[in-house]
């Protein structure tokens, strides 16, 4: 099984990669083929949100499937990675994002329902957190690195390339992957998706697990690209540099929320006070967008750090699934996180869009940012009413 967790955890840092790599690709699609940021955004979010609507599918195809067949979906991500490169205009970009969402769809779900069924409940943010801060070089790669093979090779050689290493990846998992015992799955409790929603401590959790990841998804998916170039003049290198930045501050925040319930005893403090902390980073980069290039690279890798909160916010809702529902649990809660993204995502790129062109290259960009917090702030007021679990 060893080799299954690792083409697994490939497939989950080819998840992050392809969530992340518009903003160094923007200015040139935007030069080449005519995308701009609207564009991007809209196909980001169509990205997130094909992402999230596979989710309940995955679910069921994990309790009945198994994670094997579940996760040879990934397929649809190497499509979609030719489609790209074939691309000549937004609306191919868009179709592709959406086939590469489609297949991303069971990468970290099957991982963590791997977690789920064969290791201890107390285990599970820790794990979840060290796999995501794992595959993280996902989100690196799709930096700097991009940046540069992008400016040597070419974009489109880029996504054959990211084509081909996704096709293989599936071929691994198919090979190497093996599915765990099936649970006992009690008739009168077997309720589907339905039964997820009878714990009124789910429903306090929804909206802050719908929002929470937005503002890391679309910032650091896309708009930290036009924005630094529009209100600091950087170039493609010098945008994967600074998102290279807070890509490593994604991958410490992963690895701070996963222990620190059990350091400090507390699941829901943990998650309250990251999340404020989060608002808190996007409504300064709302109130100063253009105070110096310094200040906007601190706040953009505090939103990184702080808005890293998935793997305990998991944690936390998965700590109220009975066993046989482990599978549609953790893909309920990922179809809220990344349909929220995919939403946040698409309504920021309409509220940029509405803006025109102001005088403050940075203005749009500003709003934007206070979007994001208004939706954080919003999810903490309700998740506040919540209670407690380590379990």
């Amino acid at each position: 099984m060893r080799a299954g967790f690792i083409a697994l955890t490939v497939a989950y840092v080819l998840s992050q990669f392809f969530r992340a790599f518009l903003a160094v690709l923007a200015p040139v699609l935007q030069t080449e083929i005519g995308a701009d940021a609207n564009d991007l955004a809209f196909a980001t979010g169509v990205w997130l949100a094909a992402f999230a609507a596979l989710q309940l599918p995955v679910g069921y195809a994990l309790d009945y499937l198994g994670p094997r067949r579940t996760s040879s979906g990934l397929i649809l991500a190497a499509i979609g990675a030719a489609v790209f490169a074939l691309a000549r205009g937004p609306v191919t970009v868009t179709v592709a994002m959406a086939l590469i969402g489609a297949g991303c769809a069971p990468a970290l779900m099957v991982s963590l329902y791997i977690f789920a069924r064969i290791y201890p409940p107390t285990l599970f943010a820790s794990l979840t957190g060290l796999l995501m801060g794992v595959s993280s070089i996902g989100n690196l790669a799709a930096a700097t690195p991009m940046a540069w093979a992008a400016s040597v090779f070419g974009w489109r050689a880029c996504l054959w390339a990211l084509a081909a290493g996704t096709a293989l990846t599936t071929l691994a998992i198919v090979a190497f992957v093996r599915d765990p015992e099936r649970a006992a799955m009690p008739g009168e409790n077997n309720g589907g998706f339905f039964a997820l929603l009878r714990t009124p401590a789910i429903l306090l959790l929804v909206p802050l697990t719908l929002v929470h990841y937005a503002p890391v998804a679309g910032i650091r998916g896309l708009w930290v690209g036009p924005y630094l170039a529009d209100a600091f003049g950087l170039d493609a290198v010098g945008i994967g540099n600074v998102t290279l930045a807070m890509g490593i501050a994604m991958i410490a925040g992963s690895f701070a929320y996963g222990p620190l319930d059990r350091m400090l005893g507390t699941r829901k403090g943990v998650l309250l006070g990251g999340n404020l902390a989060l608002a808190a980073a996007l409504l300064s980069l709302w109130a100063w967008p253009s105070a110096g290039l310094g200040l906007a690279v601190a706040l953009l890798c505090a939103i990184g750090f702080f808005g890293s909160s998935y793997p305990l916010m998991i944690a936390y809702g998965r700590s109220f699934f009975p066993h046989h529902l482990a599978g549609r649990g953790v893909t309920f809660l990922n179809f809220v996180a990344m349909g929220g993204a995919g939403l946040a995502q698409i309504a920021s790129g309409w509220l940029y869009g509405m803006t025109g062109r102001p005088a403050a290259p940075a203005a749009p960009y500003a709003m934007v940012f206070l979007f994001f917090g208004i939706l954080v702030l919003a999810g903490c007021g309700i998740y506040a009413f919540t209670r407690d679990r380590l379990d």
